[in-house]
């Protein structure tokens, strides 16, 4: 029995790709940038012998299996949803959580999200760079500067933040989310607790968050590294620009913080929740065909309620690729006695500081350790158990045009 590993009946968004993305690509000729004509192309040769791949088959049994090679491209959800996956970006995250587990300490958690309003949305995507640079520094200045005001917490802080740039229905919604250890260490080596189910408080980090970001945006903006074109051209000029940013300076910046993480096995499922992410998950695709895509979304404003939206192709392709990061920028960081050249050493100094750390309060989020999938063997034969070996390599080929739906017969 041989069976093509490739070969599904679900809906992906390679499927739109493969149907709409030539008809895009010659309609946005002029305005499709490297790095979007690059995620399209390895979309849709994913799991295509356009790739390569290899055959594996079962030694206990007569079941063989033709299995194409993923792109690995960070913004393919075809790459993302197997997300254990020892050949897609799902061992990668494995690997990262792994990493993340042995840095867990035994106090509460806080999920923080900072946003930047719309106005400031439209500024980032013509400098995506730059402006997402600006974002993570002013983030992490903000949460610097507020625990170490000896009127909260007093001392270095600790956090990983990760970037999201898209909304439910794919729209253009840079914000970055931070998971922040309750607590920070003061400069004479000790462990500040903050107080019960509080972090910090909201209104103060707002505040000094739309303050740095625009004082970073101003100075980016004078250093001329900061470009505008099309309906945003007016931004070339000084004045323009100082003007557009005049009611940001009033506006509110929406900054929250949820109820504190369980226990440390809430934080793990967490950031596999949020880590290694794409703008839309496969699974929440309904239906797509000539000239239309239906996805799932849900609405925040409206209690969370499921609702479905149905857009063009060319409108689906547009506002997915608005989603797309520069060439090596990375979308996970991580701060304080958190940051990478010194974080061994400042967990070993907070745990012996909390030899006996009482456990965190009692779940409140509603992510569990149970939402982590199963990891997916491929090296195990799904009819009886035995071993999958590699019998012969298939190397790239041309296939000519790809197949625009899956056969759902």
């Amino acid at each position: 029995m041989l069976c093509e590993r490739a070969v599904r009946t679900e809906l992906e968004v390679a499927d739109i790709f493969r149907c709409h993305g030539p008809a895009y690509r010659l309609v946005h000729e002029g305005h499709l940038g490297r790095v979007e004509r690059r995620v399209m192309s390895a979309i849709e040769l994913c799991r295509t012998a356009a790739l390569g791949g290899h055959v594996e088959a079962c030694a206990d049994d007569a079941y063989a299996r033709v299995a194409y090679n993923s792109c690995r491209n960070r913004h393919c959800p075809s790459c993302w949803k197997r997300v254990f996956d020892t050949t897609c970006q799902g061992a990668a995250r494995e690997q990262w959580l792994e990493a993340r587990q042995a840095d867990l300490l035994p106090v509460p958690y806080f999920h923080v999200v900072f946003t930047v309003p719309a106005e400031v949305a439209a500024i980032t995507y013509q400098n995506k760079a730059v402006v997402y640079g600006i974002l993570f520094d002013a983030v992490a200045a903000t949460l610097k500067t507020i625990g170490a005001d000896p009127r909260h917490l007093g001392g270095e802080l600790g956090f990983i933040a990760i970037l999201h740039t898209w909304g439910q229905t794919l729209t253009h919604h840079p914000h970055i989310h931070c998971l922040v250890p309750g607590g920070a260490l003061s400069s004479d080596g000790r462990w500040l607790a903050c107080r019960p189910r509080f972090f910090l408080p909201i209104h103060v980090l707002s505040q000094l968050f739309r303050r740095l970001f625009l004082e970073r945006l101003l100075a980016a903006y004078g250093a001329e590294q900061l470009r505008f074109f099309g309906a945003l051209g007016g931004l070339n000029d000084a004045g323009n620009f100082a003007e557009a940013l005049r009611p940001l300076r009033k506006k509110r910046w929406i900054v929250y913080a949820k109820p504190p993480f369980g226990s440390p096995e809430h934080v793990l499922a967490y950031l596999g929740r949020y880590t290694h992410r794409v703008a839309i998950a496969n699974s929440r695709l309904v239906s797509a065909d000539e000239t239309s895509v239906t996805f799932r979304w849900r609405d925040y404003r409206h209690g969370n309620a499921p609702r479905l939206m149905t857009l063009d192709g060319h409108e689906f392709i547009r506002r997915f690729l608005l989603h797309s990061l520069p060439d090596g920028f990375h979308r996970i960081r991580h701060y304080g006695f958190l940051a990478n050249g010194c974080r061994r050493m400042r967990l070993a100094t907070i745990r012996q500081l909390l030899p006996d750390a009482k456990a965190p309060p009692a779940a409140t989020d509603d992510v569990t350790a149970s939402t982590r999938p199963v990891r997916f063997d491929p090296t195990v034969c799904p009819c009886c158990g035995g071993a999958l070996r590699i019998i012969t390599a298939l190397p790239r080929r041309s296939t000519g045009p790809l197949s625009r739906w899956p056969d759902t017969s």
